[in-house]
């Protein structure tokens, strides 16, 4: 295990890996998550609406061509993640998972083993210079080519002062026409007193502060995008498959998600 692993303190990819039930994490990471579900006792249904909504929107883009994915502040590759989904439409689809947390990279090549069709790059999503001029990302993808770029439940712990606007232009300036930006979102829309709470127990106790945006923050993101129906809504209400994914109360999942699609 590297030196530089700080073990006495949380990791989102980790804590994200408990919430859906991995095994890839430490007591550090599991007492984290345990304390934000004592605040915050939905948590673990708002991660798995969030992983359904990344299963349809790999789901949508593969149904329109799209054979490449970077999936940017990726994780642990748990069950469902990307490959996975973007396999069950092309067995040759390519994906490039890309993490700054050295043990989510580690346990992610482990679980790859030798996959052709996947690569795993450690690297921050903030430095899109390095991540896109990675030999491994340049080697597995084709920039001539549509790409599905997924920043999925990671833009939250990007700051204002880190300008998630540019870092998301420079994604989209890099790919091709016919590209697709999947974004999901922590909201503080209609949560505040839980949202506080959750983004004050991050800033203590994680290195990657939270940051929770409205519905027009997120829409902004897509500048450049022709956002598809629905638009920026709650998790549950991108395209569900069926009435069982929306529930009740949609709104009480305090994430937005939406796709676009680069003219």
């Amino acid at each position: 295990m590297a030196d530089d692993i700080d073990l006495t303190r949380p990791s989102a990819a980790r804590v994200y890996d408990y919430y859906l039930g991995g095994a890839h994490n430490f007591a550090v990471d599991r007492d984290m998550a345990l304390k934000a579900i004592e605040l915050w006792p939905e948590l673990p249904l708002i991660m798995q609406a969030n992983r359904a909504f990344l299963r349809r929107a790999v789901e949508y883009c593969a149904a329109r061509g799209v054979r490449q994915f970077l999936d940017l502040g990726s994780g642990i590759p748990t069950a469902g993640n990307v490959h996975e989904v973007a396999h069950r439409a092309d067995p040759g689809a390519r994906v490039v998972y890309v993490d700054n947390d050295p043990i989510a990279v580690t346990y992610s090549r482990t679980i790859l083993g030798d996959d052709r069709r996947t690569a795993v790059v450690q690297e921050d999503l903030r430095r899109p210079e390095r991540v896109l001029g990675h030999p491994a990302v340049r080697d597995l993808l084709d920039f001539d080519r549509p790409i599905a770029v997924m920043m999925v439940a990671v833009l939250h712990f990007v700051t204002d002062a880190d300008r998630p606007d540019d870092l998301v232009a420079a994604y989209r300036d890099a790919v091709a026409p016919g590209s697709h930006l999947v974004v999901s979102h922590a909201t503080r829309d209609g949560q505040d007193e839980q949202a506080d709470s959750h983004q004050d127990l991050y800033r203590k106790r994680t290195a990657t502060p939270m940051t929770m945006r409205s519905a027009d923050r997120v829409r902004a993101l897509f500048a450049g995008y022709e956002l598809v129906e629905p638009g920026v809504v709650h998790l549950p209400l991108w395209r569900p498959a069926s009435p069982e994914e929306v529930g009740a109360a949609p709104e009480r999942f305090a994430g937005l998600a939406a796709v676009g699609r680069k003219p």
